[in-house]
């Protein structure tokens, strides 16, 4: 009867320790990155932003408030509706307390309103679209790195007081390709510019040459093409195989990384002007970021994936500043605490989610200029945060009004 009553109680406290142990798992903090890995963009973000994300993990030590930091990753081949679905899979019944990432703006707006449904947090980085801090914000939504704004006062202005007063532009037709053709189209009316007209051209275009000849025939001293990744990389391509800027016009990437310039070449991409918030040569703190990056993933970082870094620490930080996982009180530190790190050394956060840092305008090296691999920028103008990006009342978002 003893040994009956013991082995009782040993299965009873087993259950328990079991019991006890349930709460622990679950309160591990888990993140998520979301975004393309085998499609348009897959160089501009892709796997090599989920390892900038381990890095991150890692920097901070591996866990947060005693439990382990868990990172999952998937690919939404820029599909809303299969980012949604994942995104909630993860929420409901996954434990993921945080999304980054989430390139391509209509899946970035999508998984955003389902995240201020759940009451989680997300922090965008390879969108563009400046809805997501404007019309669209969302008291659990976050924007790093850049913006459609961002990039069109950086070298939308830039371009029209160096004389491209007349414009028109490639524009991808989704969320971000019209935000971006929008926002740069006001800074260059605001310049004193005029925009002769656009075309848009699907996501993943192969053959631009309809749209270029359009181009050419308007006159245009400058064609901006709002569009990113590989549609960039072939725009520019036939654009010099059309004799565009041999004939006078000027190209502007206007959402241009180090990714894309890779993928072009310099004989392609030099001359070009860009604007960027990261470029890994720019002082010590860049280049040491990016040689352990470069050792991981045998390239150099892009803003995208440095942006990514810069987004998941600074999750972990306030988590731990707000000593708990909590999203009310992890938002709150967001907003509170600046942002230091491998990114930006003056990062702040605006109350509509919107983390502003200085952007730079660059100038694509001649192939003689650059001195060794990914060398491929000299920098033109900074062009301080404050002056990018709007101030949180003035940004149309209205639960900051």
């Amino acid at each position: 009867m003893a040994i009956k009553k013991l082995a009782v109680l040993s299965a009873a406290v087993a259950a328990g320790a079991l019991l006890t142990a349930a709460p622990a798992l679950a309160q591990a903090v888990k993140i998520g990155i979301l975004n393309d890995q085998s499609g348009v963009y897959a160089d501009y973000g892709g796997k090599s932003s989920i390892e900038a994300a381990k890095m991150a993990i890692e920097d901070f030590g591996g866990e947060v408030l005693g439990h382990k930091v868990e990172l999952v990753a998937a690919d939404h081949q820029n599909k809303p509706d299969l980012a949604v679905n994942i995104a909630r899979r993860w929420y409901d019944t996954e434990g993921v307390d945080m999304i980054t990432e989430l390139t391509t703006s209509s899946v970035a707006l999508a998984v955003q309103d389902l995240t201020k449904e759940k009451k989680k947090i997300d922090i965008v980085v390879g969108a563009a679209s400046s809805a997501l801090t404007g019309a669209s914000c969302s008291p659990y939504g976050f924007h790093w790195a850049f913006d459609t704004h961002a990039l069109a006062v950086g070298t939308g202005s830039a371009l029209v007081k160096a004389g491209g007063d007349t414009w028109f532009f490639l524009t991808a037709d989704y969320a971000f390709g019209h935000a971006l053709e929008k926002d740069t189209g006001d800074v260059v009316k605001a310049s004193g510019g005029k925009v002769l007209g656009a075309v848009r051209h699907p996501l993943n275009t192969s053959d631009f040459s309809s749209f270029l000849l359009q181009a050419q025939s308007s006159k245009a001293k400058v064609v901006g093409l709002a569009n990113a990744g590989a549609d960039t990389i072939n725009a520019v391509k036939q654009a010099a195989e059309f004799g565009i800027v041999a004939g006078g016009q000027k190209v502007a990437g206007l959402l241009l990384t180090a990714s894309e310039v890779h993928g072009l070449g310099l004989k392609a991409a030099q001359g070009l002007v860009l604007t960027e918030s990261f470029y890994w040569d720019l002082n010590d703190k860049t280049r040491a970021f990016a040689e352990r990056f470069y050792k991981r993933t045998g390239r150099m970082p892009s803003m995208v994936q440095a942006g990514t870094y810069s987004a998941t620490l600074s999750y972990l930080k306030a988590v731990k500043a707000a000593g708990t996982k909590n999203s009310d009180a992890v938002v709150g530190k967001l907003r509170e605490m600046p942002v230091n790190d491998a990114f930006t050394s003056k990062g702040k956060v605006l109350a509509n989610g919107r983390m502003v840092s200085d952007l730079y305008l660059f100038e694509v090296k001649k192939p003689e200029e650059s001195k060794r691999a990914w060398d491929y920028y000299k920098v033109l103008a900074t062009v301080p945060g404050d002056k990018a990006y709007p101030t949180a009342d003035k940004s149309g978002c209205p639960f900051t009004k």
